[in-house]
């Protein structure tokens, strides 16, 4: 078996490197979502999803809802208007936040289930 994906199992659940991982992803999709911004494109999750997958496959389950979870709060207060506030939000604003958590669920089921398909796997 080829080992050229050994870096995935490398770091474990639930440690403390893998939150660091989880918001290293999260801090470079909120820059690449700012450089979207900044051309027009209201994506609010766009630069996200990425990072949920990211952190998801180096960190297991724990790490992406840590990442899902933080992102919530920084795409609702900078980049939905009103910008730098917490207002609530339209019913096309909670449309994209349900899609986006729908999304995140699933992508982390389906990096979970590819962690422990690789453990199996090593063995």
């Amino acid at each position: 078996m080829r080992k050229g994906n050994d870096y995935i199992l490398k770091l474990r659940p639930w440690s403390l490197s893998t939150f660091v991982v989880a918001l290293l992803a999260v801090v470079l999709a909120t820059a690449t979502q700012e450089m979207f911004a900044s051309f027009g494109m209201q994506f609010y999750f766009a630069a996200f999803v990425p990072a949920i997958l990211i952190a998801g496959l180096m960190g297991g389950a724990p790490a992406g809802a840590f990442a899902t979870i933080i992102t919530v709060p920084i795409v609702w207060w900078v980049f939905m208007p009103p910008y730098f506030e917490f207002a609530w939000p339209t019913a096309d604003d909670y449309d994209s936040l349900a899609t986006f958590l729908l999304s995140s669920a699933l992508l982390l089921g389906f990096s979970q289930l590819y962690r422990e398909a690789l453990a199996i796997l090593r063995k």
